[in-house]
C-alpha cells in the first residue's frame, strides 16, 4: 500500500494564543483524539484521518487519500459534474483512509469525530461531502464538526510555520479574505470577496 500520509507529527507547543482545551469528546485508551475529515469544496475530494496526542501535544496525519475531477479540455469544472465525481469517489476514499490509518482492522479502529468542509466553496460538491460526513456521523454515533475551509488552511499554516498571531491574506480560487486571530479566540474577517 502506498502511504498518503508522509509528514512527521507537528507540535502545537509554539501556538501560544491557541490553548488546547481538555477533550470533551471520546478519546482512545492512549488519550488520543482521532478524527476523519472530508474536504470537497472544489474539484478535489480528500479524506484524511488526523490524530492529536494530548500527552505530546502533536498532530499526526495517519492517511490522506484524494481524487481530482479533471473535466474535458476547455470546459472547467461545473458544480453538478464535480458533485457527481465526489459522490462516486467518497466511499472508496473513506475506505482507503480507514484502511491506511488503522492497519490492524476493527481491533485498531477508533474515531472521535467526523469533520467536513462546511464552506466556502462550490455548493453542490460541498453538499455531497456534507451528506457523506453526516451519514458517517450517524452510523458511528460520533460528533459531526463543520470546518471553515479558509480557517482550515490558515491553521495548517500556523502549525507548520509556528506563527502564533498572523494577519492573513487568504486567496484561494473564488475565496479571498483578510483575517486575523483575535483575543476572543476566534477569527475576525476584515474583508472578503
Amino acid at each position: 500500500m502506498v502511504s498518503t500520509a508522509i509528514d512527521a507529527p507537528c507540535s502545537v507547543l509554539n501556538l501560544d494564543n491557541l490553548p488546547i482545551p481538555p477533550p470533551t469528546h471520546k478519546v482512545n485508551d492512549r488519550g488520543e483524539t482521532i478524527v476523519l475529515g472530508i474536504e470537497g469544496s472544489a474539484n478535489k475530494i480528500g479524506v484524511g484521518v488526523l490524530k492529536y496526542s494530548h500527552e505530546t501535544q502533536t498532530y499526526h496525519i495517519l492517511s490522506n487519500p484524494r481524487k481530482t475531477f479533471i473535466p474535458p479540455t476547455g470546459q472547467g469544472f461545473l458544480p453538478r459534474e464535480t458533485a457527481l465525481h465526489h459522490q462516486n469517489h467518497v466511499v472508496p476514499l473513506v475506505k482507503a483512509a480507514i484502511n491506511e490509518a488503522f492497519p490492524g482492522g476493527d481491533d485498531d479502529f477508533f474515531l472521535s469525530a467526523i469533520c467536513f468542509t462546511q464552506g466556502p466553496g462550490m455548493g453542490a460538491p460541498l453538499q455531497s461531502c456534507a451528506i457523506a460526513a453526516r451519514m458517517l456521523s450517524l452510523i458511528w454515533n460520533i460528533p459531526l464538526v463543520g470546518v471553515n475551509h479558509c480557517v482550515g488552511h490558515i491553521e495548517m499554516g500556523r502549525v507548520s510555520t509556528g506563527a502564533s498571531n498572523p494577519v492573513v491574506l487568504y486567496v484561494s480560487g473564488g475565496n479571498t479574505q483578510v483575517l486575523a486571530y483575535s483575543s476572543q479566540q476566534k477569527y475576525c474577517i476584515f474583508g472578503e470577496t
